[in-house]
């Protein structure tokens, strides 16, 4: 894992990407990312696909993109999640994935969120065979 990251460990990479990124983006994955390791202290950092932090326990949990105007957070099984909060606002058509927007200004409802990453961690810890 070190090797094609340079040396450095997943977390390294998502400390420097934190703070490379030095607005409210940063800042905003630097909560979404406390607030998983909050619900889940087992999962797993992992840094994929040249620069996206990924947290995972049992498989992947979600995600935590950055963009220009939006940092995503995606859950790899959102859509057989129960999301009771009505966190989910993005990429609610696909059969598996969905993803919570955040933009700048935006509130983090923290205790839904962690509901949610806790349900995503109970849905992988589940069974395999339950794969979508």
């Amino acid at each position: 894992m070190t090797d094609e990251n340079g040396g450095n460990s997943p977390s390294q990479l998502i400390d420097a990407k934190i703070k490379d990124l030095g607005d409210w983006r940063g800042a905003t994955l630097d909560r979404v990312r406390a607030l998983v390791k909050q619900a889940d202290p087992e999962a797993v950092e992992e840094w994929k696909w040249r620069g996206v932090p990924v947290w995972c326990h049992a498989g992947m949990i979600c995600t935590g993109e950055t963009h220009k105007k939006v940092v995503k957070m995606t859950f790899a099984k959102g859509a057989a999640l129960e999301d009771p909060s009505g966190l989910f606002n993005s990429s609610l058509e696909g059969n598996t994935r969905r993803a919570i927007d955040f933009h700048e200004g935006d509130e983090i409802d923290e205790e839904a969120l962690k509901a949610l990453i806790r349900a995503a961690v109970a849905l992988n810890t589940s069974g395999r065979a339950t794969n979508a």
